[in-house]
């Protein structure tokens, strides 16, 4: 599922809707971009806040019901009443009207995302799924009354670790500058339902204009976005404009922007000054970039449960010829206490029973800190535990982890294709001299395997590296080409742990970093390993018959497969 959805918000329509002035053909447009947009824009729902229609007269309402249609059953949707559609001295406990008879529950029922209305039928939520997480869209009535409020807040209580969205028709309004303060009614929204309800954080109104956005802080400390949006005043009533907003769960950010479809559907050559003007809106509060960390600010009422340790079983998939992890389970040392050092000699296990164990050796004397165990781990990680590697240049200093002499890995030769999959850490500040640290690789000179193209001789045929710029580099010299295929990635974060898989059919490689296949892979064949019978090593690379500096940072499960894994095998896939 996309972490990235949108959300339409649809304001005040009343001038398409008046008496004998209508002109429904811009909201109808504005319908038909919604659903030929939903699948590429992933529109997940769209909600309208009030003032459908000028005089809420029966005729103004049915025609705008009729028009509605031309979306309903294919992007769910919520209205509520604005103060042009019901009588404006009331609240929801006004009893039966023409709206409530179009828009009451009995339109919605059918709805995958209907979660139900307020005895009077003035007020309803809804429950989307989208971006991985299910979330929750109220719909407040014009003047809500106390026992609409209460009924709010029962429905937060029974759903009570969905985010919300409140929709309403009176919240807030703006100055020219577009920024917003609480309308009276708004401010009876926040003290008696928002500011105690974690859960909103976004309330969403229309009635005033000009548009415009604040930010206020709940009682439990956290930010509220308050946004007013209305372009009635506009020209042709705002001509059915829209604004969506984007949610991205990764990059964690709410993109806005607004526009009319009507306008953006018309032949450029033939519109008018007034139509181009008006087809999309880019002052700073129409079109702008929310920075929320979505984990950390939905974390009171939906905190995220780490995932839990897998064993070594459940991720061994078939063609697993190796595979280490750094927990108790993986190693013949008793002790693993997190900052302790590894002795040398240590030996970690090849947990797929292949007889590809691991033993530590210390680099140019190094001292036992060099490396020691660490409780740290990626989110996605089978074992919550990892090394920590302190290797550096002037002097070089490391630590390393070989196999055997006699390990089986030591000769592969992966013909018919590999993955190699591990996880690392770069510290933050990344400091001292690291240039060209290896992450792992086999030993073994390319010359030696009769290799004659590649940069040197002595280069090994087989590793992945970290650059000087924190850019990951793959090299290998395959069995079958004298070539030396090389992949690049962008600069790696530090402080964050990534996942790395390197993945070959048999013909070609391609290196994921984060499941993101990476833009500068080698187009050139790259058929098996030119290995040499010599050990595999993590924590460094060997050139020139020697190691020089260690590996800087953290290095958790990693494991090889025969055979090429799709993204969605890797060791980092989601549950």
């Amino acid at each position: 599922m996309s972490p990235r959805f949108s959300l339409a918000i649809l304001p005040d329509t009343q001038y398409l809707f008046d008496a004998d002035s209508s002109d429904p053909e811009p909201l109808r447009a504005t319908f038909r971009y919604l659903v030929s947009q939903r699948e590429d824009a992933n529109i997940a729902f769209m909600a309208h806040l009030g003032d459908v229609t000028e005089h809420g007269s029966r005729e103004e309402i049915s025609l705008a019901a009729t028009v509605f249609g031309t979306i309903h059953g294919k992007v769910p949707y919520s209205v509520l009443a604005g103060n042009h559609d019901i009588d404006s001295g009331t609240d929801d406990q006004r009893g039966d009207s023409a709206y409530l008879d179009a828009f009451g529950p009995r339109r919605f029922s059918s709805m995958p995302t209907f979660g139900g209305a307020s005895a009077d039928g003035y007020n309803s939520y809804h429950v989307l799924r989208a971006g991985g997480r299910a979330w929750l869209v109220l719909a407040l009535d014009w003047r809500v009354s106390a026992s609409g409020l209460d009924w709010a807040r029962k429905v937060l209580h029974a759903h009570p670790s969905l985010p919300a969205i409140l929709t309403t028709h009176d919240l807030a309004w703006a100055d020219d500058d577009g920024a917003a303060q609480l309308s009276d009614n708004g401010r009876r929204l926040w003290d008696g339902l928002i500011r105690g309800n974690d859960q909103i954080f976004l309330a969403l109104g229309g009635h005033y204009w000009p548009p415009g956005r604040t930010v206020l802080t709940n009682d439990a400390g956290h930010d509220v976005h308050i946004h007013i949006t209305n372009y009635q005043d506009r020209y042709y009533g705002g001509a059915g404009m829209i604004r969506l907003y984007a949610l991205d769960l990764v990059r964690n950010v709410i993109d806005v922007e607004t526009f009319s479809p009507w306008f953006l559907s018309r032949d450029p050559e033939k519109r008018t000054p007034l139509e181009a003007e008006t087809i999309e809106l880019t002052g700073p509060a129409d079109r702008f970039s929310l920075s929320i960390d979505f984990e950390r600010r939905f974390s009171g009422f939906a905190p995220v449960v780490p995932r839990k340790p897998r064993p070594a079983s459940a991720v061994m998939p078939r063609g697993t010829v190796a595979y280490w992890r750094f927990d108790a389970s993986g190693t013949t040392s008793r002790g693993t206490g997190a900052d302790t050092p590894v002795g040398t000699d240590t030996v970690i296990r090849d947990l797929s029973g292949h007889g590809n164990d691991l033993r530590v050796t210390r680099l140019h004397d190094s001292a036992p800190e060099i490396l020691t165990w660490s409780g740290e781990h990626h989110g996605d990680q089978p074992a919550h535990a990892s090394l920590r590697f302190d290797g550096g240049k002037a002097p070089d200093r490391g630590a390393v982890l070989t196999t055997s002499a006699t390990a089986p890995l030591n000769s592969e030769k992966f013909t018919g294709g590999y993955t190699i999959e591990t996880f690392i850490k770069l510290p933050d500040p990344f400091e001292g001299d690291h240039a060209w640290m290896g992450i792992l690789s086999w030993e073994g000179r390319n010359g030696d395997a009769g290799k004659t193209t590649g940069w040197s001789p002595d280069e090994p045929t087989c590793s992945l590296n970290v650059t000087p710029e924190r850019f990951l580099q793959f090299v290998v010299y395959p069995q079958v080409q004298d070539a030396d295929p090389t992949s690049w990635s962008h600069a790696l974060p530090v402080g964050r742990w990534t996942h790395v898989a390197v993945v070959n059919d048999g013909h070609h490689t391609v290196v994921y970093v984060d499941g993101s296949k990476i833009a500068r892979n080698p187009s050139q064949p790259s058929t098996g390993i030119a290995t040499l019978g010599k050990p595999f090593v993590i924590g460094a690379t060997q050139f020139e018959e020697r190691f020089g500096q260690g590996f800087y940072g953290w290095i958790g499960d990693t494991r090889i497969v025969k055979r090429a894994l799709r993204p969605r095998d890797f060791m980092a896939s989601p549950a």
